[in-house]
């Protein structure tokens, strides 16, 4: 007859955590990679090397966002896009003619 030990049952419960692990992670890594995914402010921020209050200055203007339970989120084509039609417009904001 064989008494399972405290060793035993360490030993099952990782390898089915890891099986569970093998089954999740690729799911994970699909959702990650979608390159339509919404980002969120900070990381829209980061990625156009601009403050949080520039940002929202520029969702005021009319860069395109969208609110989901009290909370922004960007699609990267969409801001993209709209940063190529209004270049001229941001250029005439930034600088000042005499």
């Amino acid at each position: 007859m064989f008494i399972p030990t405290e060793a035993d049952f360490r030993k099952w419960i990782k390898e089915a955590v890891k099986e569970c692990m093998h089954e999740i992670a690729p799911e994970k890594k699909e959702n990650h990679h979608d390159p339509e995914g919404f980002v969120n402010r900070k990381k829209m921020a980061r990625i156009l090397e601009i403050s949080l209050v520039t940002l929202t200055d520029w969702m005021k203007r009319g860069l395109p966002c969208h609110k989901q339970r009290g909370r922004v989120y960007f699609l990267h084509s969409e801001v993209v896009e709209y940063i190529r039609k209004n270049r001229f417009k941001q250029v005439a904001f930034t600088h000042k003619f005499p």
